[in-house]
């Protein structure tokens, strides 16, 4: 049997290796900054790997289910669409769970548009393979393009972070969004990231900040974790629920400062009115305090005083609203049960 190493498979891992080696070796004498080289390498690697699509088998794309695109109609798009037709047809694909379609219109998204494109359209095309299920194939045309820095850097940079995250690259992602923040990690909490898109067309989003946490947990780096939640500035609520999250990671933080973490937190709390927060943060500081054998009669007071205070509230909440509901009835006598309300059946009455 012939080795690896001389069939057309090991032929083509040796040059990717050799092309490997060559591109480090000549980053070495290139006059670039960290960034640049960054691109350099990407656009680089994107040619020498990008894989092609897989070749579904011949037959219909999908069966013919109602509400989805006709087998005539689709292979006409797939020939002459454009890339927002073909996004499209992705998101009704994908809804429906046709596999096969998926992966026509995957292979037609790696070719329709070739470099050199402009970078909206990298940016559509992009995002139309991540509509497909296909997050390694939107990386790999984003890595076609070198952005500019400045704004069309950062609109490349949060492409690229969404197809990391859809295809779970999170060291990847994670690097993205340090790029993003450009060295201040505080910046990510103003930056909305795009999620999903609703039902009713707006798009759901999330702090860069929160995302970037997300990422460093899951690559068990919990420390730089702690330190980005603490990094925040945003009062009030956010601000007391990333110290409540920043103190659970600082196990080996001396007992002190993660008590006056907490004593931060509750301010913020309160400062929100976020009562059932106060009630969470209290409980966390009376388990922190008792785990380590001291006496953590301060926040059971408190924790009880705020749960009387809570109930109260929610009790009087509930009051005004039965006497709210109340007083609609008596304003609208014509409602049913109203005084004035017209008898369903009336009697006619004998002259």
């Amino acid at each position: 049997m012939p080795s690896l190493l001389y069939t057309p498979v090991g032929r083509s891992r040796r040059l990717r290796r050799l092309a490997g080696l060559l591109l480090c070796s000549a980053l070495i004498n290139l006059p670039l900054s960290a960034p640049a080289q960054e691109l350099f390498i990407l656009n680089i690697l994107g040619n020498l790997f990008e894989r092609r699509a897989p070749v579904p088998p011949a037959g219909p794309s999908a069966p013919p289910v109602a509400g989805s695109m006709p087998e005539e109609q689709f292979q006409e798009l797939l020939l002459k669409g454009d890339l927002h037709a073909l996004n499209l047809a992705c998101m009704e694909a994908d809804r429906f769970d046709f596999t096969k379609r998926l992966q026509l219109l995957q292979a037609r998204l790696l070719q329709i548009a070739p470099a050199p494109q402009p970078l909206q359209t990298v940016l559509v095309n992009a995002n139309a393979l991540i509509s497909c299920r296909a997050p390694d194939a939107a990386l790999a045309v984003l890595n076609r393009y070198s952005p500019k820095p400045g704004a069309e850097r950062d609109q490349w940079l949060v492409q690229r972070w969404r197809a990391a995250q859809a295809g779970l690259h999170h060291a990847l992602a994670a690097e993205t969004l340090e790029a993003l923040a450009k060295g201040q990690v505080a910046s990510l909490e103003t930056l909305a990231l795009p999620l999903k898109l609703r039902d009713d067309g707006s798009i759901a989003t999330r702090s860069g900040l929160d995302v970037y946490v997300d990422h460093l947990l899951v690559l068990g780096r919990r420390q730089e974790a702690a330190a980005a939640l603490l990094a925040g500035q945003m009062p009030g609520k956010p601000m007391a629920e990333r110290l409540k999250q920043a103190v659970a990671l600082l196990e080996e933080m001396p007992l002190q400062q993660r008590d006056q973490l907490l004593e931060r937190a509750l301010d913020q709390a309160a400062t929100a009115e976020a009562w059932g927060l106060a009630l969470e943060l209290l409980d966390h500081q009376r388990r922190l305090l008792e785990a380590a054998g001291v006496a953590a009669s301060r926040p059971r007071e408190r924790l009880e005083r705020l749960s009387r205070r809570v109930d109260d509230a929610y009790s009087a909440w509930q009051l005004a609203r039965q006497d709210r509901q109340l007083q609609q009835q008596l304003r609208s006598p014509r409602a049913a049960g109203g005084h004035a309300a017209v008898n369903a059946s009336p009697t006619l009455q004998q002259p």
